[in-house]
């Protein structure tokens, strides 16, 4: 939905909805990216394993975190070894809300203030 439909009411957009675009409309070099955003949802513990994976080759991934609450220690344990893989590659990572972390590689420095 639009803006104006935003304010001035209508039907709103569930959270979860994604809408397909034609890329084809668009120039783009979907193949040839320097760098693709990556999402995850992180269950547990072996699910950091894909999301390393891809910030190592050079990947932005967001991940769902919803399953965790912030003082979690299993969540602390998946903060921990994500800090060790930004500090390997010179990334960047932070925590939006209670319910994702983005994780940057290597040249992407992710902004602490909103536009």
């Amino acid at each position: 939905m639009g803006i104006m439909n935003k304010i001035i009411g209508g039907e709103t957009d569930t959270p979860n909805e994604y809408v397909e675009l034609d890329l084809d409309d668009f120039e783009t070099v979907r193949g040839d990216a320097d760098v693709r955003v990556r999402f995850a949802k992180i269950g547990g513990q072996q699910d950091i394993i894909d999301i390393k994976d891809a910030v190592y080759d050079g990947d932005l991934v967001i991940a769902d975190i919803t399953r965790h609450t912030t003082s979690d220690n299993t969540m602390e344990r998946i903060v921990d070894d994500l800090r060790r893989v930004i500090e390997e590659v010179d990334g960047d990572m932070v925590q939006k809300g209670d319910d994702q972390l983005i994780i940057a590689p290597t040249g992407v420095a992710i902004a602490r203030q909103k536009i």
